[in-house]
């Protein structure tokens, strides 16, 4: 380039126009003299020759057009001087980097080589040196020029552009140059496989692109095919232009169903929603076909439709209105289904539905009602019924020859797995919460209803343990039951709300019911106490009161009363104390029937009235006594 510019003259001065001033002159005289010792790109260019004043009478179309081709040519001019600086600082780094690195010696072979490998690896080495000191084709000035024309001249601006935009062609030239040598090594040379030349792999050479035909000429099938469209396409027509103003009118702010006031609702069940929508989709369908596809109809009763359609190209007319009456029907279709995903969104701060969902307690087994798979079941039912609406609109043709063809509305394949693949996802995240709450429940309640508890309680009869510890079993189920009364009865979730209320009257029951068996135990036994009691008692009574008919009945009436005064009373009070300390815990935790109540009295009215009883037997031996002195005397 340094060569070129010496050979080249210096263009000469261009005419300074009358309206410029001498200081704008004297500038530009200067810079072409070359006066100023730092070249630039703004002293490198050739100046912009203004238009004289003889232009005057251009047009400003002409003046702009002008004033686009300058620009474009200071453009060109600019990007030439741009890849000329660019290639020699490539040249002057590539020089010194040579003057600077030595060449690299033939690597030193191991010792345990056998010379027939040491000269195989000689002489791949020699000739991949000798390769790569061949020069090659350097890179094309317009393949250059070509890369700079696609960026943009806004990026270019600047001094720290356009220095940055030499950098990147030097980095180019760079890429290219090693891109050549690699490939005339790999092209030339087959590396032999002996070790120690694993370094010197080189990158593979580009594949030929896979699949591509270029062999047969494409313009005549081209025009062919343009000629084809032209003589068969009828959207142009009028009477499509009317067709997609009936689509546009009816269905451009129309969804099969509306949405928004699902929000609104309180908590919705899901067969109440599968049954809504469905019936929204019905009267939907019944609207569009009273509206819509009448208007379309009436439209093609009149002869005006059919103007300038030939006879050979009505089932070409027509197919062309089966499928823009088939595409309207689908978008509306698609904008439906969107609209139902996007309710699911979890950035929309309206948040979900709020699906109405309970916990329950059947057959000893906790779970979701429904559950959660007859929860997704209904959430993707309303996707595929809204899918399965308008699948039944006779084709224009079809209606009036009197036949039964159909239009293709079916929901495109694409769509409906797209919105499945969403609404399982956003439905598996939003089921989270529940989950959890779910398994807390079963994590902490779990063993009440899963069988561990009966065994407890069976174990717990069949061994030998005291009131005290019967208690503590039963007073362990009855704080069971409290906590359980106490957990709130709902659970809001963002897209279920969820009701505890039968699961923790299922729990309590079934904590009550084994509190329960225990409380059975012990009142049984406690009732056969009082019992026991009572006809100890009762033979108390029945001895003391007999008459004894001889002296020796009277001698073992006294020593059986005595001996009842002095130790079987105290034992008698002392389990009666007992007992009343025990009635007092089932008074607060057991409801007695009027039998146990009756028994409950007589057993604590026994301590008064033994008394009683006794003065009475006393009385009987005294007159005994006296009865027999008297015969005696």
């Amino acid at each position: 380039m340094e060569e070129k510019r010496n050979r080249e003259p210096v263009p000469p001065i261009p005419e300074l126009p009358s309206t410029m001033n001498s200081e704008l002159k004297q500038q530009m005289m200067l810079h072409s003299d070359g006066a100023h010792p730092r070249k630039t790109l703004r002293t490198l260019l050739t100046p912009i020759v203004l238009p004289s004043s003889s232009t005057s009478y251009m047009s400003p179309s002409q003046n702009e057009l002008l004033t686009y081709r300058r620009g474009k040519e200071q453009q060109k001019r600019l990007n030439q001087l741009l890849i000329d600086r660019a290639l020699k600082a490539y040249h002057v780094s590539m020089e010194e980097k040579c003057n600077r690195e030595p060449v690299p010696p033939i690597p030193e072979l191991p010792s345990t080589m056998n010379s027939e490998l040491k000269q195989q690896m000689e002489n791949y080495l020699f000739l991949k040196k000798c390769v790569l000191s061949n020069p090659i084709i350097p890179i094309q000035h317009q393949w250059l020029m070509s890369m700079l024309t696609l960026v943009p001249q806004s990026l270019m601006e600047g001094k720290d552009r356009k220095l940055l935009v030499e950098k990147l062609l030097v980095e180019i030239v760079e890429d290219y140059e090693k891109s050549m040598r690699r490939f005339m090594v790999r092209s030339v040379l087959i590396k032999p496989d002996i070790k120690g030349l694993e370094d010197e792999e080189e990158a593979p050479l580009p594949s030929l692109p896979v699949g591509l035909d270029f062999s047969s000429p494409w313009h005549k099938s081209f025009t062919r095919a343009k000629s084809k469209i032209l003589s068969k396409l009828h959207i142009l027509h009028p009477t499509m232009k009317s067709l997609l103003d009936f689509g546009y009118a009816a269905f451009f702010d129309f969804l099969l169903v509306d949405f928004s006031s699902l929000r609104l609702k309180e908590p919705i069940d899901c067969k109440c929603l599968k049954t809504d929508v469905s019936l929204s989709c019905s009267k939907a369908e019944e609207k569009i076909l009273v509206t819509w596809y009448q208007r379309v109809i009436n439209l093609f009763t009149h002869n005006e439709a059919l103007n300038s359609v030939k006879l050979d190209q009505l089932d070409s007319f027509y197919n062309c209105v089966d499928v823009l009456m088939s595409n309207q029907v689908k978008d509306l279709l698609t904008r439906t289904v969107e609209a139902y995903v996007k309710l699911f969104d979890p950035e929309d701060r309206n948040g979900p539905p709020l699906f109405k969902m309970e916990l329950t307690l059947d057959d000893q087994k906790m779970e979701f009602y429904p559950s959660l798979q007859d929860l997704e079941e209904g959430i993707l039912f309303i996707a595929n019924r809204i899918g399965q609406t308008l699948q039944n609109i006779q084709t224009v043709h079809s209606w009036l020859m009197g036949d039964t063809a159909t239009l293709d509305t079916e929901l495109p394949k694409h769509v409906l797995e797209w919105a499945t693949s969403i609404l399982k996802k956003r439905i598996r995240d939003n089921l989270e919460g529940p989950k959890k709450h779910f398994e807390k429940y079963v994590e902490k309640y779990g063993w009440l209803v899963d069988g561990t508890a009966q065994a407890r309680v069976e174990r717990f009869e069949a061994e030998e343990h005291s009131f005290d510890e019967y208690t503590a079993l039963i007073d362990e189920f009855f704080t069971h039951k409290k906590e359980i009364l106490s957990l709130p009865e709902v659970a809001y979730f963002p897209m279920v709300y969820l009701n505890s209320e039968d699961l923790k009257q299922g729990l309590a029951s079934s904590t009550n019911a084994f509190a329960k068996v225990l409380m059975d135990r012990i009142v049984a036994n406690y009732r056969e106490e009082n019992k026991m009691i009572c006809r100890e008692f009762e033979a108390i009574k029945e001895c003391a009161l007999k008459v004894p008919g001889t002296r020796e009945e009277m001698v073992k009436t006294e020593a059986y009363i005595k001996k009842v005064k002095d130790k079987d009373i105290k034992d008698l009070l002392l389990r009666i104390k007992k007992c009343s300390q025990r009635l007092l815990y089932y008074l607060d935790n057991f409801l007695f029937d009027p039998e146990d109540i009756a028994l409950n009295a007589t057993v604590q009215l026994w301590p008064k009235r033994i008394g009683p009883i006794f003065d009475e037997h006393d009385y009987l031996i005294e007159k005994f006594k006296y009865k027999e002195e008297q015969e005696l005397i």
